[in-house]
């Protein structure tokens, strides 16, 4: 199960017990603000993208934000391009609805927006449909 690996994640870091799980799902930016309790923008959802090596790159940006297909191409020099469901799970060990930054294959990169620094935490998901973290953005990038 996903939400067990982040767990094992973040173990060694004494973070574990920091994962917030709920009788609720939180697979989507609204339903996860209203999880939490705080306004959708805070959500940090990651985004699975196919790099142009045939494997997958994620992008967090805050719950509000929209990824610019011109910003995308001029950033990574390739059209920007969802995975579908399955490949996102087979990929990133995740699946849709809990992927998160944490626990991931090695071959997967991490870019983490701007767009989250006008928050002081920001709530990403930890592995499940019902999962968060509330982490600072500096925490964000460093795990």
């Amino acid at each position: 199960m996903s939400i067990e690996k982040v767990r094992a994640f973040f173990a060694p870091l004494g973070r574990e017990q920091d994962i917030l799980e709920f009788s609720v799902s939180s697979a989507t930016v609204e339903l996860a603000a209203q999880a939490v309790g705080v306004e959708g923008a805070r959500i940090a959802k990651t985004l699975a993208f196919a790099d142009k090596e045939g494997g997958c790159l994620l992008v967090v940006a805050a719950g509000d934000g929209k990824i610019s297909n011109r910003r995308f191409k001029d950033t990574f020099g390739f059209k920007a391009k969802m995975l579908s469901h399955d490949d996102t799970a087979a990929m990133t060990g995740h699946a849709v609805g809990g992927v998160c930054p944490f626990a991931l294959p090695e071959h997967v990169t991490v870019y983490c927006d701007r767009s989250m620094q006008r928050f002081e935490t920001v709530f990403p998901a930890a592995g499940s449909s019902n999962s968060a973290i509330e982490l600072t953005c500096e925490e964000l990038f460093r795990y």
